[in-house]
């Protein structure tokens, strides 16, 4: 099994963050793992994206050409990957802010309007969170205790409230996916 994902949106959206979570969870359940970081120059506003392999066996290559999944947290990452995943693959895009749609008829899409959700909850700032909520239960590939306590140890240092918070947007988004 080797599964590829790209992660994208703008800096300060915590698509990073989606990553390198996403990769640390995957590492604890036991599995062969790369993060590939990419980034613009501009602190926030700019571009990021991060490639994340995941593997039952070790990877030769963490470039992800045609991945399994694309999160999209704007419109210009939509542009910019959808022609690049893999036929059947699977994008997951925030429909809050991305109104166009893939022009691919030969992908799933799973639109979770996380940043609608986040005001919401009070704290744009858990959009990322949402999503991975909803990435990780349409995935399977890491169980959400897992992915919980990752985000916990990499969150290690913050307030209770932040956890808490972090918590109840991973639950809104995990719930947001219908079976």
């Amino acid at each position: 099994m080797m599964l590829k994902t790209i992660f994208s949106g703008f800096g300060g959206q915590g698509v990073l963050m989606m990553g390198y979570s996403f990769a640390h969870s995957a590492m604890n359940k036991g599995y062969h793992v790369t993060y590939l970081p990419s980034y613009g120059a501009e602190v926030r506003g700019g571009t990021a994206n991060c490639t994340i392999a995941v593997a039952d066996e070790e990877i030769t290559s963490p470039v992800a050409s045609e991945p399994d999944y694309v999160v999209v947290m704007n419109s210009p990452s939509l542009i910019t990957f959808q022609n690049k995943i893999t036929c059947g693959g699977t994008m997951f895009l925030n429909s809050s802010i991305v109104e166009i749609r893939p022009s691919r008829k030969d992908i799933k899409i799973c639109a979770v309007p996380c940043g609608d959700m986040a005001r919401e909850m009070g704290n744009i700032r858990v959009a990322n969170i949402i999503m991975m909520g909803a990435f990780i239960k349409k995935t399977g590939i890491v169980p959400s205790d897992v992915y919980l306590k990752s985000i916990g140890t990499i969150m290690g240092g913050k307030k209770k409230s932040v956890a808490e918070l972090n918590q109840k947007a991973f639950t809104a988004g995990y719930d947001f996916v219908k079976d």
